[in-house]
């Protein structure tokens, strides 16, 4: 049992945690003095995170999660309060892309039902259980992840749009409704994130060439700041979460390099 005095003096929960976007951020809440809750459907992704985090001198917790099921998410909020005893904020992290996913004409239905799983109920469970938490804590922050799909309409991927679309909305509602209980709700919509599973989708830049309808090479002549790593988007969280934050809420934060833009 871990003494009090010994516990962080704030704690964030990081659905999707276990790699990409998740992992880097958890190193970087740790690095910023939180205590990490790391929930992936994965465990054995969420330990390595979670070893990372506390390799550097940071505490986290591996928690294996299902944020498309209610109960899932439900243990892993009890998880981190069991472990850490308060949360302050909630990075929604977990989502993706289904290889399935087109044109509404096209697309299989069951590609649109598990896009909506994932992206958005996973967002709306970790919210319904972890805002409470945060509260209870004095209030706090959460972070949703979007896409700049949702910020334009040239995504050739419409459910993972409309997924994403909804999640800017959730947003907004959130901010409205709890920001009187000390709760800031804010949203990034991100650009091309070079993550392993991208990476793994269409190769590297260079490869995916020919192969990535979204010319990514070609776009990036356009957006020179479009296309980034993993701790591009943690370190925006990072700062979300922050009391140097403290005015923002409600917000859709545009990391795409200036393509919502112009």
């Amino acid at each position: 049992m871990t003494a009090a005095s010994s516990l962080p003096a704030k704690v964030v929960l990081i659905s999707g945690g276990g790699g990409g976007i998740g992992s880097a951020a958890a190193r970087a809440f740790g690095a910023a003095g939180y205590g990490v809750a790391i929930a992936d459907h994965r465990l054995d992704r969420a330990e390595a995170a979670a070893a990372s985090v506390v390799a550097a001198g940071g505490m986290a917790l591996a928690i294996e999660t299902d944020v498309t099921d209610d109960a899932s998410v439900a243990a892993a909020v009890a998880a981190t309060l069991d472990r850490f005893g308060r949360l302050d904020a909630l990075y929604n992290c977990a989502g993706g892309t289904d290889p399935a996913d087109g044109p509404v004409t096209d697309v299989p239905l069951d590609a649109f039902d598990r896009t909506i799983n994932l992206d958005l109920r996973g967002t709306f469970l970790c919210c319904r259980h972890a805002i409470p938490a945060i509260i209870r804590a004095g209030g706090g922050a959460v972070i949703n992840m979007s896409s700049g799909a949702a910020l334009r309409g040239a995504s050739p991927y419409h459910c993972y749009s409309a997924a994403k679309g909804a999640i800017l909305s959730l947003t907004r509602a959130l901010a409205g409704h709890y920001a009187k209980q000390g709760v800031r709700v804010n949203c990034i919509a991100s650009g091309r994130v070079m993550t392993e599973r991208v990476i793994g989708i269409w190769g590297t830049l260079e490869e995916s060439v020919g192969r990535d309808p979204q010319d990514p090479v070609g776009r990036q002549r356009d957006y020179p700041f479009w296309i980034g790593e993993p701790e591009h988007i943690a370190a925006t969280a990072v700062f979300l979460a922050s009391d140097g934050a403290r005015m923002i809420t409600g917000a859709t934060v545009p990391a795409d390099g200036g393509r919502s833009a112009y």
